[in-house]
């Protein structure tokens, strides 16, 4: 059977809703998983063992839909063996809000994974462990990625909404939620504390590289247009000070999904994956 043929063939995309202790609420995820892949005649049986594991987090505005509807990580997902988890963060950056409630760090970096590890046939080794994210997820996949270094054994991170300090800058009550102060107040708590504290990404690296404990290895990549390189770009260098595996890539493109669904790519190319297929590159710097 040619490729093409057998490509029509996509693995489960399971739908499913649990109750979170730490939202405390029922929450919906979107699980790709390739128990279902077709095996043709003459290609060698798949290896029965746990798969590999890739949380992916969707941006702001978005929900736990948006990376199946605006990029193709289904088959490629189905090409590398590899299990995608995709939660909704509402627009809370992932990261715990003790006042509202909203544990999103919890949420993401523990209960998730291990409601997923009980419920589908995933690998516990953090070698096989990945989290990654676009814009706001970026941000997410950053910070819980470090807070959880036991866990996530890579980081892939795109166009990351690294905002921190245009949010402690942030001084009016506006219509607009990204230029709102009360927004930010509303996910991050007390602005004039959010530098040097526990959802600040460059304090995290730096207390993680002084601990002694493994580092995520990351891949972090953003667009030439897009007017989130320069901290992306600032962070990278943070990164590398510190001694962290750090891949970047940058090319053409904007904070859209056109951006997105080519680098997620390249972001699985990086990844120690099954069976991967190289991507196809246009125009990248890496560094």
């Amino acid at each position: 059977a040619s490729d093409v043929y057998k490509r029509q063939f996509t693995m489960a995309l399971i739908q499913c809703n649990f109750f979170s202790k730490a939202l405390m609420r029922t929450v919906p995820i979107q699980v790709v998983l390739p128990t279902d892949k077709m095996v043709f005649p003459g290609q060698p049986q798949p290896e029965e063992k746990p798969f590999k594991t890739l949380y992916l987090l969707h941006g702001i505005f978005g929900n736990y839909t948006d990376w199946v509807c605006g990029t193709r990580i289904q088959a490629w997902a189905q090409d590398r063996n590899l299990a995608v988890v995709m939660p909704s963060g509402e627009n809370k950056f992932y990261v715990d809000n003790p006042v509202s409630n909203e544990m999103y760090g919890t949420f993401i970096g523990k209960e998730l994974v291990d409601f997923t590890r009980r419920s589908f046939p995933l690998s516990r080794n953090r070698e096989d462990t990945y989290i990654g994210g676009l814009s706001m997820g970026g941000f997410g996949s950053i910070v819980n990625g470090l807070q959880n270094p036991e866990t996530f054994g890579a980081v892939c991170a795109l166009s990351s909404a690294l905002i921190l300090d245009k949010a402690a800058s942030m001084t009016e009550y506006t219509d607009f939620l990204m230029d709102n102060k009360g927004y930010y107040e509303s996910v991050f708590g007390d602005l004039g504390q959010l530098r040097g504290g526990n959802k600040d990404y460059d304090t995290l690296a730096e207390k993680l590289a002084a601990s002694g404990e493994p580092k995520p290895s990351f891949y972090l990549a953003c667009g030439t247009e897009d007017d989130l390189i320069t901290p992306n770009r600032a962070f990278r260098d943070h990164l590398k000070a510190l001694g962290f595996d750090v891949t970047w890539e940058e090319g053409p493109g904007r904070h859209d999904w056109t951006f997105w669904d080519t680098y997620i790519l390249r972001a699985l190319d990086w990844l120690p994956l099954d069976s991967a297929v190289q991507g196809v590159s246009s125009g990248h710097v890496t560094d």
